[in-house]
C-alpha cells in the first residue's frame, strides 16, 4: 500500500470504527427494557435519534445497519439479548427497519433549537411508521396502533425531550 492509498483509507476507517461504536452504543440501548408484548419498551430510539443528530445522516443509518446485521447474524444484540434472523421476521422487525430511516431524518438536525426539535421529533416517530404496519401483521392494524404506537406515546415525549436536551448540551460544550 502506497502512504496516498494508506491515507485514502483512513476517513473509511475512521467512518466505519464510529458506525461499530455506534452499532454497540445501539445494543446496550436495547438491553434497557421494560419487557412489554409484543414491543418492549427500550431506550433504543434515544440511541438512534442521538447517533444521527451527532454523527450526522450517513454514519447514524450506517450505524443502525451495522447493529440490524450484527443481529441477523446471530449476536445477542437485539431487546433481551436475542439474535438472529427470526428476530428480523418477528413482530418488532419494523421498529428495527425505522431506525435506519430515524437515523437519517435525526442527521438532518442542524443548529437551531427550533429545527433540532422538530427533526428530532419527526426522527422519533418515522420509527412507528414500519413499526405499526409490520406488527399489524401479527395482532392486526387496530392493536398494532395501540401497543405499539399509543403506549409508547409518553416514552417516546420523554426520549425526544432527553436527545434534544444533550444535543443542545453537547452543541454548547
Amino acid at each position: 500500500m502506497t502512504a496516498i492509498q494508506g491515507l485514502a483509507a483512513r476517513p473509511a476507517l475512521r467512518f466505519w470504527s464510529q458506525a461499530l461504536l455506534g452499532s454497540a452504543v445501539l445494543a446496550a440501548s436495547a438491553q434497557v427494557s421494560l419487557p412489554m408484548w409484543p414491543v418492549p419498551a427500550t431506550l433504543q430510539t434515544l440511541a438512534v435519534l442521538l447517533l444521527g443528530a451527532l454523527g450526522g445522516s450517513r454514519l447514524g443509518a450506517a450505524a443502525v445497519l451495522l447493529y440490524i446485521a450484527e443481529g441477523a447474524m446471530g449476536l445477542p444484540v437485539f431487546a433481551a439479548g436475542t439474535g438472529g434472523p427470526a428476530a428480523l421476521m418477528g413482530p418488532t422487525a419494523g421498529f428495527l427497519l425505522g431506525f435506519v430511516a430515524s437515523a437519517w431524518i435525526a442527521g438532518q438536525a442542524g443548529q437551531g433549537a427550533l429545527r433540532q426539535a422538530l427533526v428530532l421529533a419527526a426522527a422519533h416517530l418515522v420509527v412507528f411508521v414500519p413499526g405499526v404496519l409490520w406488527l399489524s401483521g401479527f395482532v392486526g392494524l387496530e392493536r398494532a396502533v395501540m401497543a405499539g404506537f399509543v403506549l409508547f406515546v409518553p416514552g417516546t415525549a420523554v426520549k425526544t425531550a432527553l436527545a434534544f436536551a444533550t444535543l443542545r448540551a453537547l452543541r454548547r460544550a
